[in-house]
């Protein structure tokens, strides 16, 4: 991002300033206030910033919330009006309980634990990296810091203990590894709702497009069968299309045993991150029945890991990943919910019903999916993809007749589940790729049949669990 060169930076920047006058020099269509069209003009300027990347992510969400102001479309105080939003502070607070994580060396931990339980067989052995993974997930927002900056250096450890190096040696077992490790976090993201960064700007995004409330417990609720399910089959699917020549592991848990002896019982801030953990989820998932906020869950979280020393206030300003997370999805909800304050959703929303009108939804459903979930193909960023397409996608559906929490669920759910496509599709992608562990034919072959089995798996066991829940 800040590597471009200037003539590169100028273009990026001058391709983005042509989408944006594209549109606020389009006439208004018909019911859509001037101060909506012109909105919508910069919003998409400032997706178009993201995908583009001239400069770094928070400073393009600045500039567009700059032109906001400068242009007289939105006042100062509305156009910071994302920062007051609780979601906004459950991802920073999420960042620093990964901190934590990273700190102590508990998540460090966990996987050599599953390791050593699991680890025996070369499918274990991929099962216990999911494991790990599925652990860390409700604790750590980011696929880059959790699969990629936790598991994948113990990933890479185990190809070398036995000699899987990229080339001629990485089927023994390491493209097996390597590919196992990054996909299952595909899954894992979809399950929780503080898994994965976009997750709560879905939620505000559902909130402010479908006027639907989506907890932490009910997003965790509704993925767990396909979720399960899903996170049981991929391991089989890639064992079986990549063939590893080693089949039995014994080794794998010796290393994990001799990494936990070496790392010592656990030491007193490790068993305070484990404890503070454990009360913050169940506190989220009975959010519902308690009536307290997953953000107030997680500040009272924070403060006892402050108080018992486990992270200082140094710790706090030094995490540089959750700060600018705050100022780029600040930035991003506050002008998604201007959009709909302006009136430019529920426009939207009339406008896709007139021509759906006596479509089935369920059909028209199915097709957003599919749509949704394939067009990841031409995004770099599931954050991206998310801010580009969730909520004109969700608009649709509910104008078609979809349930809204059962439709801003769906499509929550592939914006994680598509990060399996391709080997650019996500943050940790560009370890596990550039490993060098197989070539793209492979990488995009085990993506695309992994997507088939995540559209049978969420598009047919999905809707009967979601069913039997009352969803619709």
């Amino acid at each position: 991002m800040s590597t471009h060169s200037t003539p590169n930076r100028v273009l990026r920047l001058g391709i983005i300033a042509a989408v944006a006058a594209a549109i606020w020099w389009t006439p208004a269509p018909e019911g859509v206030q001037a101060e909506a069209w012109q909105l919508l003009a910069i919003f998409l300027a400032t997706i178009a910033g993201l995908v583009l990347q001239p400069v770094p992510m928070g400073a393009v969400v600045i500039m567009g919330l700059t032109a906001t102001v400068f242009t007289g479309t939105l006042p100062i105080r509305d156009a910071l009006i994302g920062y007051q939003s609780p979601t906004v502070w459950l991802i920073v607070s999420a960042f620093l309980f990964a901190r934590c994580l990273n700190k102590t060396g508990l998540g460090r931990r966990i996987a050599f634990v599953f390791i050593a339980m699991f680890g025996h067989k070369t499918l274990g052995l991929g099962y216990a990296l999911g494991l790990a993974d599925l652990v860390l997930a409700p604790g750590i927002p980011s696929g880059t810091a959790r699969t990629g900056g936790v598991l994948f250096p113990v990933v890479r450890s185990l190809c070398s203990a036995y000699d899987s190096e990229p080339g001629p040696s990485s089927k023994r077992i390491g493209e097996f590894l390597m590919m196992t490790t990054y996909q299952i976090h595909s899954v894992t993201c979809a399950m929780f709702l503080t898994a994965m960064v976009a997750n709560p700007l879905m939620r505000d995004l559902a909130r402010a497009v479908a006027d639907v409330e989506i907890t932490w417990g009910g997003w965790a609720l509704a993925a767990s069968v396909p979720g399960v399910v899903s996170f049981v089959a991929l391991p089989i699917l890639v064992y079986v299309m990549v063939k590893p020549e080693i089949r039995r592991t014994p080794e794998a848990s010796d290393l994990a045993q001799a990494e936990l002896t070496g790392m010592g019982p656990m030491s007193r801030q490790e068993r305070s991150v484990l404890a503070v953990f454990g009360g913050v989820f169940l506190l989220w998932v009975t959010g519902s029945w308690t009536g307290l906020h997953a953000t107030a869950v997680a500040f009272l979280g924070l403060c006892v890991l402050i108080v018992f020393d486990v992270i200082s206030w140094d710790d706090v300003l030094d995490e540089r990943s959750g700060w600018n997370a705050l100022v780029w999805f600040g930035g991003l909800v506050s002008m998604a919910t201007m959009l709909s304050n302006l009136g430019l959703t529920e426009w939207f929303s009339g406008f896709v019903g007139g021509y759906m009108e006596g479509w089935p939804w369920l059909p028209v459903m199915a097709i957003l999916v599919l749509v949704y979930l394939y067009a990841h193909y031409f995004f770099a960023s599931l954050t991206a993809h998310v801010t580009a397409l969730y909520a004109p996608f969700l608009a649709t559906a509910v104008a078609a007749g979809a349930p809204p929490y059962l439709a801003a669920l769906t499509l929550a759910f592939y914006s994680s589940l598509c990060a399996s496509l391709t080997h650019y599709a996500g943050g940790p992608s560009a370890l596990f790729w550039g490993a060098g562990y197989t070539d793209i034919k492979g990488w995009w072959s085990v993506g695309f049949a992994i997507s088939v089995l995540f559209v049978a798996v969420w598009m047919g066991i999905g809707p009967l669990w979601w069913r039997t829940l009352g969803l619709f």
